[in-house]
């Protein structure tokens, strides 16, 4: 935790994509606590509802990330009933396994749809919130996947890849206006998003928690990027200087080529992969 003064966040006008799931939902439970007014956004009305009401959230509505219409329909209704924006959490996203090969054109159509513009179209609406008052946090949910290649999610990767140089363009642009624009970079989590999945040896998964609060701490002590374990984060980084021959091989040792492709159940992750060939999903956030 950083020694900084922290920003407060009692108060503040905090809006969520995918907040009736796993990351989503752990998140507006820690910032609620810490006294901000959330409001959640999922495409599932009937979990989405219930998550709110569990968690005594301030409003819930509907949103579809991939739709221009829905999602500005969705932050003008946070702010007609919650308030103007303070904080904006690109939450949602999808995360099919497989070989790309094995992938057809519609679920790839939906990754970029969901991972990439679907945070392009809230990115630019938050901006068009905050710009006027010159204050605002905008939190991108990225992956480590937008950072290390990973066999079986080529096209998961390339959404993350997106998000991540996506949010590192914004930044620069919007930090004139007295924004703040974060990337947040999990690691495998304990969330459906990752059902049937394992790690590579020698690594856990985290849980939504952990996500959760590295997301309060970067609203109260704004940073670029966040690497959620900041253990795994380092390492991730740490084999990034390494020539690429030699992180492939380290890669092979364990496991890691084959997570994704051989080493999936398949029948533990079918109730997610037919909710996200249809609807969007959680907020992930795995590897």
């Amino acid at each position: 935790m950083s020694q900084r003064q922290a920003r407060t966040l009692a108060g503040k006008v905090v809006a969520i994509t995918g907040g009736g799931r796993g990351i989503g939902a752990a998140t507006a439970a820690a910032l609620r606590s810490r006294g901000a007014r959330v409001a959640i956004g999922d495409i599932d009305d009937v979990v989405g509802k219930e998550t709110a009401a569990r968690l005594g959230l301030e409003w819930y509505g509907h949103v579809d990330v991939t739709d221009e219409e829905s999602f500005g329909e969705f932050v003008r209704q946070v702010e007609a009933e919650v308030g103007p924006l303070d904080v904006l959490i690109n939450n949602a996203g999808i995360m099919p396994v497989g070989p790309l090969m094995d992938e057809d054109a519609r679920t790839a159509r939906r990754v970029i749809d969901i991972n990439v513009l679907g945070v392009i179209t809230g990115t630019k609406l938050a901006i068009g919130s905050m710009a006027a008052r010159r204050s605002g946090h905008i939190i991108n949910l990225a992956s480590m996947a937008g950072v290390a290649a990973v066999p079986g999610l080529a096209t998961y990767n390339a959404s993350k890849f997106a998000v991540v140089g996506f949010t590192d363009a914004v930044r620069l642009e919007v930090r004139p206006m007295g924004i703040d624009v974060t990337s947040v970079l999990p690691y495998f989590v304990n969330t459906e998003l990752a059902e049937g999945t394992t790690g590579p040896r020698g690594f856990n998964k985290a849980e939504p928690e952990e996500v959760a609060a590295a997301i309060v701490d970067a609203l109260e002590h704004p940073v670029p990027r966040v690497y959620v374990p900041r253990g795994t984060g380092r390492l991730v980084r740490l084999f990034r200087k390494f020539p690429q021959a030699l992180t492939e091989r380290l890669n092979t040792a364990m496991g890691g080529d084959r997570i994704f492709l051989d080493d999936v159940d398949h029948r533990a992750r079918a109730a997610y992969e037919r909710r996200a060939r249809d609807v969007e999903d959680d907020g992930e956030r795995s590897s």
